[in-house]
């Protein structure tokens, strides 16, 4: 083999590895597109999944940092009122974080 015939097959080797890099790359985007469909239209099931994390969240969270019975049971109280706000700013973040974050674990997985 000449060294002219090696270079041939080496830049054709590169120009389909960069082939299947942007083949790749435009997966990946469909995967986010997808999932940033995916939780607009379940949005009402996205609120559901972190109105249970706050509640499981705030419990441990109380039991976990306060020692006084009767303290926690005023801070589970201020927890349950402070619900709707937290609401608010946990479904713009899940909106604008978890698709990306999704994406990329996704991607984790099957990359070796």
């Amino acid at each position: 083999m000449t060294s002219d015939t090696k270079l041939v097959k080496v830049q054709r080797q590169t120009l389909q590895r960069l082939e299947e890099e942007r083949i790749e790359q435009e997966k990946v985007g469909d995967i986010l597109l997808l999932l940033e469909n995916l939780i607009e239209r379940e949005e009402a099931t996205a609120k559901v999944i972190l109105e249970c994390l706050y509640d499981i969240g705030s419990v441990n969270l109380i039991n976990k940092k306060v020692p006084s019975s009767s303290l926690r049971g005023i801070l589970k109280a201020i927890a349950r009122m402070s619900k709707p706000a937290f609401k608010i700013v946990a479904l713009y973040w899940f909106k604008k974080n978890c698709p990306r974050l999704i994406t990329d674990w996704l991607y984790s997985q099957v990359t070796f």
